[in-house]
Protein backbone atom coordinates (compact mmCIF):
# COMPACT_ATOMS: atom_id res chain seq x y z
CA UNK A 1 0.00 0.00 0.00
CA UNK A 2 0.87 3.57 -0.57
CA UNK A 3 0.15 6.73 1.48
CA UNK A 4 -0.16 9.55 -0.47
CA UNK A 5 -0.15 11.93 2.19
CA UNK A 6 1.10 11.92 5.20
CA UNK A 7 2.59 14.99 7.14
CA UNK A 8 5.78 13.03 9.00
CA UNK A 9 7.06 16.75 9.69
CA UNK A 10 4.49 17.29 12.26
CA UNK A 11 6.10 17.89 15.71
CA UNK A 12 3.22 14.93 17.28
CA UNK A 13 6.12 12.32 15.63
CA UNK A 14 9.05 13.93 16.66
CA UNK A 15 9.48 11.74 19.67
CA UNK A 16 8.96 8.19 17.88
CA UNK A 17 8.98 8.96 14.02
CA UNK A 18 11.39 5.79 13.54
CA UNK A 19 9.02 3.14 15.27
CA UNK A 20 6.29 5.30 12.84
CA UNK A 21 7.57 4.14 9.94
CA UNK A 22 8.28 0.65 10.79
CA UNK A 23 4.66 0.47 12.07
CA UNK A 24 3.69 1.19 8.48
CA UNK A 25 6.33 -1.34 7.22
CA UNK A 26 4.57 -4.00 9.32
CA UNK A 27 1.15 -3.02 8.20
CA UNK A 28 2.01 -2.91 4.82
CA UNK A 29 2.77 0.36 4.11
CA UNK A 30 5.50 0.20 1.89
CA UNK A 31 6.28 3.56 0.27
CA UNK A 32 4.74 7.41 2.14
CA UNK A 33 4.51 10.18 0.43
CA UNK A 34 5.59 13.18 2.66
CA UNK A 35 3.68 16.29 2.63
CA UNK A 36 5.27 19.77 2.00
CA UNK A 37 3.17 22.68 3.17
CA UNK A 38 5.65 25.41 3.68
CA UNK A 39 9.32 26.11 2.10
CA UNK A 40 10.58 24.76 6.09
CA UNK A 41 8.35 21.79 6.23
CA UNK A 42 9.25 21.04 2.53
CA UNK A 43 13.07 21.07 3.04
CA UNK A 44 12.21 18.72 6.42
CA UNK A 45 10.16 16.44 3.98
CA UNK A 46 13.35 16.37 1.48
CA UNK A 47 15.71 15.55 4.68
CA UNK A 48 13.28 12.73 6.04
CA UNK A 49 13.16 11.15 2.67
CA UNK A 50 16.91 11.39 2.06
CA UNK A 51 16.97 9.48 5.47
CA UNK A 52 14.72 6.59 4.20
CA UNK A 53 15.30 6.29 0.70
CA UNK A 54 13.61 2.84 0.05
CA UNK A 55 10.20 4.07 1.50
CA UNK A 56 9.82 7.93 1.84
CA UNK A 57 9.50 10.42 -0.98
CA UNK A 58 7.79 14.09 -1.20
CA UNK A 59 5.80 16.65 -2.36
CA UNK A 60 7.17 20.68 -2.42
CA UNK A 61 5.02 23.21 -2.30
CA UNK A 62 3.08 26.18 0.00
CA UNK A 63 -0.21 25.00 1.35
CA UNK A 64 -2.91 27.73 0.66
CA UNK A 65 -2.69 28.33 5.24
CA UNK A 66 0.70 29.76 4.17
CA UNK A 67 0.29 31.94 1.18
CA UNK A 68 0.32 34.78 3.01
CA UNK A 69 4.66 33.72 3.26
CA UNK A 70 4.62 33.15 -0.45
CA UNK A 71 7.40 35.92 -1.89
CA UNK A 72 9.67 36.39 -5.11
CA UNK A 73 11.88 34.09 -3.62
CA UNK A 74 9.31 31.53 -3.22
CA UNK A 75 9.26 29.65 -6.61
CA UNK A 76 13.40 29.51 -6.36
CA UNK A 77 13.34 27.66 -3.01
CA UNK A 78 10.44 25.36 -4.64
CA UNK A 79 12.75 25.14 -7.61
CA UNK A 80 15.73 23.96 -6.14
CA UNK A 81 13.69 21.06 -3.77
CA UNK A 82 11.79 19.84 -6.79
CA UNK A 83 15.77 19.24 -8.44
CA UNK A 84 16.07 16.44 -6.00
CA UNK A 85 15.16 12.83 -6.82
CA UNK A 86 12.71 12.38 -3.67
CA UNK A 87 10.22 14.74 -4.59
CA UNK A 88 7.78 13.76 -6.84
CA UNK A 89 5.38 16.41 -6.89
CA UNK A 90 4.51 20.22 -6.50
CA UNK A 91 2.38 20.40 -3.84
CA UNK A 92 0.55 21.03 -1.00
CA UNK A 93 -1.17 23.79 -3.26
CA UNK A 94 -4.62 25.18 -3.73
CA UNK A 95 -7.36 27.31 -1.88
CA UNK A 96 -9.05 26.85 1.43
CA UNK A 97 -11.96 29.86 1.99
CA UNK A 98 -13.41 27.78 4.95
CA UNK A 99 -10.63 28.89 7.45
CA UNK A 100 -8.44 31.87 5.22
CA UNK A 101 -5.55 31.83 7.36
CA UNK A 102 -4.62 33.71 4.27
CA UNK A 103 -6.29 35.51 2.17
CA UNK A 104 -8.27 34.37 -0.68
CA UNK A 105 -6.42 36.83 -2.75
CA UNK A 106 -3.30 36.11 -1.30
CA UNK A 107 -4.50 31.84 -1.72
CA UNK A 108 -5.17 32.28 -5.65
CA UNK A 109 -1.82 33.92 -6.48
CA UNK A 110 0.24 31.10 -4.83
CA UNK A 111 -1.57 28.53 -6.45
CA UNK A 112 -1.18 30.22 -9.86
CA UNK A 113 2.42 30.71 -9.21
CA UNK A 114 2.80 26.82 -7.93
CA UNK A 115 0.45 25.45 -11.08
CA UNK A 116 2.63 27.56 -13.52
CA UNK A 117 6.13 26.27 -11.90
CA UNK A 118 4.36 22.25 -11.78
CA UNK A 119 4.08 22.96 -15.64
CA UNK A 120 7.38 23.95 -15.72
CA UNK A 121 8.92 21.41 -14.36
CA UNK A 122 6.78 18.67 -15.76
CA UNK A 123 5.53 17.45 -12.26
CA UNK A 124 2.48 16.53 -11.10
CA UNK A 125 0.27 18.66 -8.56
CA UNK A 126 -0.66 17.77 -5.09
CA UNK A 127 -4.16 20.00 -4.20
CA UNK A 128 -6.04 21.30 -1.23
CA UNK A 129 -9.22 22.64 -1.98
CA UNK A 130 -12.44 23.33 0.65
CA UNK A 131 -15.61 25.45 0.62
CA UNK A 132 -13.74 26.93 -3.03
CA UNK A 133 -14.64 24.43 -5.50
CA UNK A 134 -15.79 26.62 -8.28
CA UNK A 135 -12.75 29.17 -8.20
CA UNK A 136 -10.27 26.28 -7.61
CA UNK A 137 -11.62 24.85 -10.65
CA UNK A 138 -11.79 27.63 -12.79
CA UNK A 139 -8.17 28.70 -11.83
CA UNK A 140 -6.82 25.08 -12.31
CA UNK A 141 -8.44 24.66 -15.70
CA UNK A 142 -6.11 26.04 -18.09
CA UNK A 143 -3.03 24.66 -16.86
CA UNK A 144 -4.53 21.27 -16.63
CA UNK A 145 -3.70 19.84 -20.25
CA UNK A 146 -0.30 20.85 -19.64
CA UNK A 147 0.45 19.14 -16.50
CA UNK A 148 1.50 15.44 -16.63
CA UNK A 149 -1.15 14.94 -13.22
CA UNK A 150 -3.08 16.43 -10.97
CA UNK A 151 -4.52 15.04 -7.36
CA UNK A 152 -6.87 16.46 -5.06
CA UNK A 153 -6.11 15.19 -2.26
CA UNK A 154 -8.41 14.27 1.02
CA UNK A 155 -11.41 15.08 -0.69
CA UNK A 156 -14.54 15.81 1.34
CA UNK A 157 -16.78 17.66 -1.36
CA UNK A 158 -19.97 17.57 -2.67
CA UNK A 159 -21.30 15.10 -5.56
CA UNK A 160 -21.09 18.32 -7.89
CA UNK A 161 -17.62 19.04 -6.49
CA UNK A 162 -16.33 15.33 -7.18
CA UNK A 163 -17.76 15.23 -10.67
CA UNK A 164 -15.69 19.21 -11.49
CA UNK A 165 -13.34 17.62 -10.55
CA UNK A 166 -13.98 14.62 -12.52
CA UNK A 167 -14.48 16.48 -15.38
CA UNK A 168 -10.90 17.87 -15.36
CA UNK A 169 -9.36 13.77 -14.89
CA UNK A 170 -8.25 14.50 -11.67
CA UNK A 171 -7.14 11.77 -9.51
CA UNK A 172 -9.00 12.12 -6.05
CA UNK A 173 -7.11 11.28 -2.26
CA UNK A 174 -9.72 9.93 -0.20
CA UNK A 175 -8.82 9.83 3.67
CA UNK A 176 -10.12 8.32 6.97
CA UNK A 177 -13.16 11.07 6.83
CA UNK A 178 -15.01 8.38 4.86
CA UNK A 179 -15.14 6.95 8.46
CA UNK A 180 -16.41 9.31 10.07
CA UNK A 181 -20.38 8.66 10.75
CA UNK A 182 -20.76 12.25 12.20
CA UNK A 183 -19.16 14.18 8.30
CA UNK A 184 -18.20 11.35 6.32
CA UNK A 185 -21.42 9.48 5.35
CA UNK A 186 -21.81 11.07 1.67
CA UNK A 187 -18.48 10.01 0.86
CA UNK A 188 -19.46 6.17 1.19
CA UNK A 189 -21.41 6.72 -1.68
CA UNK A 190 -19.11 9.25 -3.63
CA UNK A 191 -16.25 6.91 -3.47
CA UNK A 192 -18.32 4.70 -5.67
CA UNK A 193 -18.51 6.79 -8.54
CA UNK A 194 -14.44 7.42 -9.19
CA UNK A 195 -13.19 5.36 -11.84
CA UNK A 196 -10.71 2.92 -10.44
CA UNK A 197 -7.34 4.21 -12.22
CA UNK A 198 -8.34 7.79 -10.71
CA UNK A 199 -8.43 6.66 -6.99
CA UNK A 200 -5.66 6.63 -4.45
CA UNK A 201 -5.78 5.93 -0.45
CA UNK A 202 -3.82 8.40 2.44
CA UNK A 203 -3.89 8.99 5.85
CA UNK A 204 -3.26 12.93 6.20
CA UNK A 205 -1.80 11.63 9.41
CA UNK A 206 -1.40 12.60 12.47
CA UNK A 207 -5.23 14.35 10.92
CA UNK A 208 -8.04 12.12 10.55
CA UNK A 209 -7.67 9.37 12.60
CA UNK A 210 -10.92 7.00 10.99
CA UNK A 211 -13.54 7.29 14.40
CA UNK A 212 -14.83 3.77 13.73
CA UNK A 213 -12.15 2.06 14.40
CA UNK A 214 -12.21 -0.77 17.02
CA UNK A 215 -11.04 -1.09 19.13
CA UNK A 216 -10.44 2.71 19.29
CA UNK A 217 -7.06 3.79 19.43
CA UNK A 218 -5.85 5.14 22.61
CA UNK A 219 -4.05 8.02 20.97
CA UNK A 220 -5.89 10.54 18.50
CA UNK A 221 -2.72 10.62 16.74
CA UNK A 222 -3.56 8.92 12.81
CA UNK A 223 0.03 7.36 11.58
CA UNK A 224 0.40 5.38 7.97
CA UNK A 225 -0.11 1.83 9.94
CA UNK A 226 -3.93 2.57 9.92
CA UNK A 227 -4.44 2.73 6.12
CA UNK A 228 -5.44 -0.73 5.63
CA UNK A 229 -8.73 0.31 7.35
CA UNK A 230 -9.27 3.42 5.43
CA UNK A 231 -8.89 1.39 2.33
CA UNK A 232 -11.21 -1.76 3.59
CA UNK A 233 -13.83 1.23 4.74
CA UNK A 234 -13.09 2.25 0.65
CA UNK A 235 -13.30 -1.26 -0.83
CA UNK A 236 -16.78 -2.20 0.69
CA UNK A 237 -18.38 1.07 0.17
CA UNK A 238 -16.80 0.07 -3.57
CA UNK A 239 -18.13 -3.24 -3.38
CA UNK A 240 -14.88 -4.52 -4.62
CA UNK A 241 -11.93 -6.77 -2.79
CA UNK A 242 -9.65 -5.55 -0.70
CA UNK A 243 -6.67 -6.90 -2.75
CA UNK A 244 -8.53 -5.45 -5.35
CA UNK A 245 -8.40 -2.34 -4.50
CA UNK A 246 -5.12 -2.16 -2.77
CA UNK A 247 -3.56 -3.63 -5.84
CA UNK A 248 -5.35 -0.87 -8.02
CA UNK A 249 -4.40 2.32 -5.93
CA UNK A 250 -1.09 1.39 -5.45
CA UNK A 251 -0.47 1.00 -9.44
CA UNK A 252 -2.55 4.61 -9.89
CA UNK A 253 -0.12 6.19 -7.31
CA UNK A 254 3.23 4.34 -8.66
CA UNK A 255 2.00 5.91 -12.30
CA UNK A 256 1.17 9.15 -10.57
CA UNK A 257 4.22 9.72 -8.87
CA UNK A 258 6.90 7.97 -10.97
CA UNK A 259 7.73 5.78 -8.34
Amino acid sequence: MIDIGINLTNKRFDKDLKQVIENAKLAGVNKLIVTGTSLDESQQALELCLQYPDMLYCTAGIHPHDAKTFNKNSLDVLRQLATSKPVKAIGECGLDFNRNFSTPSEQEFAFVQQLELAVQLQLPVFMHERDANSRFIELLKPYIQQLPNAVLHCFTGSKSDLESCLALDLHIGITGWICDERRGTALLELVKIIPKDRLMIETDSPYLLPRSMRPKPKSSRNEPKYLPYIAQTIAHARGESLKQLVQQTEQNSKLFFNI
